[in-house]
This record gives C-alpha cells, structure tokens and sequence, in this order.
C-alpha cells in the first residue's frame, strides 16, 4: 500500500467517506494526462486533489475557479443567526497548490469544445484536456419579477454562500423588533435538502435573543418538509413556539421586489419585512455550454460507476447538478463522495486498469437548531449492477432522536475534516 493510499484511508475516515474500495493506483511513471476541473466547491476540489493524490502526480490537474477562497454552504447559515462570520467558514485554496501540484487558474470557465477537448477562459486562454471533470453547483431557474435591479439588491437568497449571506445577514440585523422574515423554498429536487429549514431555525435563534417580537415565516412549496421533518417540526414547536410559522403547497410564481411581496400558484400574496427567496434550480450554466443537461432540461444524467456523462464523451458531472440516484440528496458530503468515485475512475481510465465495479458512498447532514444543539441524517448507498445506480442500504441510514450539543460537537468536527479532506 502507497503512502498517498494510507493517506487516503485516513483522510476519508476523518471525513466519514466510505467511498472506494479497489481504488487503481500506480507507483511513479509516465505522464497519464491532463484533467481541467471546473468548480472548486465540494466536488471539483476534491477531484482535483484525489486525481493528483491517486496518479502519483502523472496526472496534471487543472482546477478553474474564479473566486479566491472556498466559501462553504454547510455551517453557512450561522452566519445568518449570528455565531459565526464568514470568516469561519472560508477556506484557502492554497493547500490543493502547495501539496498536491494541482494548477489554479482563477478564472471563470466559458465555453467548451467537447470535441476538440478544449476549456475557454474568460481571459481568453484555452485549456486542452483528456478529461473534463465538470463540478459547476447550481445556477436559478428564471421567476417573474426577479430579474431586476430592486430584486437583485433587495430579493436575496443567500444560497451560493459568500457576498449575499453577509448581506442577508444586515437585512436581519437591520429589520426591526415585531418584522417578519419570510423564506421562500422551491419545490425539490433542490441544492441541501434539509438547509432552509435550518435556516429558519437559525433566524429563530437569533430573533428569540435579539428581536423577540419578530416573527419567522416558512412558505414552503413541498407538500411537507422535506428533511428531518418530525425532528424540525419539534423544535419550532418547542424552541420556537410563536416564533416561527411553517406553510406547506406554496409554490411561488412571482416576486415584487419594491414591496418585498411574493406570489403563489394557489395561496394568498405575502409580503415581509425581510423577503429570502430561494428560486427553483438547475444545473450551473456551464453544463448547459457543454450539453450534459439531459433531466428534464435542468440536470445531468451520468454513469454512475465513473461520473462521466451520459450524453458527452470525457466528461463527468458532480455534485449539486447531477440527476441524483434514489435517495442520494444533493448535499456537500454527497459531493465529496461523487469526486472520490470520478478521481479513482478517472485515474484508472489514463493508465489502463480497471474501474471500480462496486463502489460505495455515504452522506452525512447535520442541521443546527440553535447555535449548538444539532441533528443529522445519514445514509450509505451501493452500486446496483442490475439497475446501474446508487441505490441506498437498507438498515444503513441513521437520524437524531432529538438535538443535543454533542451532536453539535460532530457537526463542527464534520466541517474541519472535510474542509481538510478537500483543500488540505
């Protein structure tokens, strides 16, 4: 066993990735080729350390990313309710360059040349590869109302953690005692399952503290919550009570961003003080470029057993734009495990072995209810030959029975470990 194997090992129980086991790696050599790797967030990070890792450094890596540090979603919404800063939840990507030989260009991806293998730059470089490793997040699906001047600087949704979680973030402080908070949540499938409900719990926290009178408004356009439902329905009944309010079937049509009112399919208009709409999603605008959305125009259809697209040649997909297999959420530690998959397969596909027949991969949520009391929901899920997807263990899966500060403990263990598992 290779150093970089152990290393692997090691990492991933830290991590809580039970990801590979098979895992092609080669002692030195050759040059195997190059992979860009567009996105630096949980996915393209990740890859792009994994593949260098895996290969032996044969195997150049090119990450694509235009922002100078990585900005974690997870945790993110503490900065809404107070307890942490952005700060807390920025990591450099300075260790992918200094330990792993990965090439960092910041920039932003514009255009693909499937054909001739070739990622363009905004700058105006071109980038030639063997394989394209596409980790593009989420881009939001147009809504009347919301392309605007008001409603881009006013109508924020917070959910690309980053600028607009410190803006959302003022508009909470700057609200006054007695407002309402309204958080607007589309239907799924949608980037983090159980987030805006953590949310809510979060500007609950913060409101119960500091603005007493005020009020947090959950227009929900699921059926019910989607996530850990009995466990958050709980806590607004217990921690929250008179705090917050949760409607369900609220599917919104339409925002007016002067008045901070949104519309709905078959519900009265709301208006709020503080008006957080989180509008329906699809895969980043980068995958649409390259043609690897193919579900239902929004999502990537990939082989699962490699990643690489079911439409594109020498492209695989991660993360948040994927069609996601049976129960696999779209969750940060869900993306983690999809680059673990892609980087092994992918190493294995340069220098001529096999790829991995049966790989496994698990996830792990964590949800603050206050600023330390935590619950989780956790899953591990198999290859299926027959059905060629994941498809989740029976028996595997675990849930809080209630939130405890132990939990919470985990939660901020969780974040270091993976944050050092994909840019360390």
């Amino acid at each position: 066993m290779t150093m970089q194997r152990r290393d692997f090992l090691k990492a991933a129980g830290a991590a809580g990735a039970a990801t590979l086991a098979g895992c092609a790696t080669t002692a030195g050599g050759p040059p195997a080729g190059k992979v860009v790797v567009v996105g630096g967030g949980y996915g393209g990070a990740t890859a792009a350390k994994y593949i260098r890792m895996w290969s032996e450094g044969r195997v150049e890596v090119t990450l694509v990313e235009p922002n100078e540090n990585f900005v974690s979603c997870p945790l993110s919404n503490l900065v809404l309710g107070g307890s942490k800063t952005i700060a807390d939840v920025t990591v450099p990507y300075s260790g992918l360059v200094k330990n792993h030989g990965v090439n960092l260009v910041r920039d932003t991806a514009t255009a693909i040349d499937t054909d001739k293998r070739i990622v363009r730059v905004a700058s105006g470089a071109s980038l030639p590869y063997d394989r394209l490793v596409l980790s593009p997040g989420i881009e939001f699906m147009p809504v009347a109302g919301m392309n605007n001047v008001d409603a881009l600087e006013n109508i924020l949704h917070a959910w690309k953690a980053g600028p607009q979680t410190v803006a959302l973030r003022r508009q909470l402080e700057a609200m006054p005692d007695g407002g309402v908070y309204a958080i607007v949540i589309p239907v799924a499938p949608y980037r983090c399952p159980p987030g805006p409900y953590e949310r809510a719990c979060q500007v609950a926290w913060y409101f119960k503290r500091a603005k007493p009178k005020s009020k947090v408004l959950i227009l929900d356009g699921n059926p019910d919550v989607t996530s850990k439902a009995g466990l958050f329905k709980k806590a607004w009944g217990e921690d929250y009570k008179g705090i917050v309010e949760y409607r369900n079937n609220h599917v919104a049509t339409g925002v007016d961003a002067k008045t901070r009112t949104v519309k709905f399919e078959t519900a009265d208009d709301v208006k709020a003080d503080v008006l957080n709409f989180i509008p329906p999603q699809s895969a980043g605008d980068i995958a649409r470029q390259a043609g690897v959305i193919t579900a239902n125009n929004r999502w990537c259809e990939v082989d699962f057993l490699t990643f690489e697209s079911v439409k594109v040649k020498n492209v695989h997909v991660l993360g948040d734009a994927i069609q996601i297999a049976p129960a696999m959420p779209k969750s940060g530690h869900m993306a983690n495990q999809h680059a673990k998959v892609a980087a092994a397969a992918i190493v294995s596909l340069l220098t001529g072995q096999p790829v991995n027949a049966t790989p496994v991969v698990n996830n792990t949520c964590y949800s603050f209810i206050t600023d330390k009391d935590v619950v989780h929901v956790a899953s591990v899920h198999q290859y299926d030959r027959d059905k060629k997807t994941f498809l989740a263990v029976p028996g595997s899966g675990g849930l809080s029975p209630t939130w405890t500060p132990l939990e919470g403990e985990y939660a901020f263990s969780w974040a270091k470990n993976i944050w050092a598992d994909a840019l360390a």
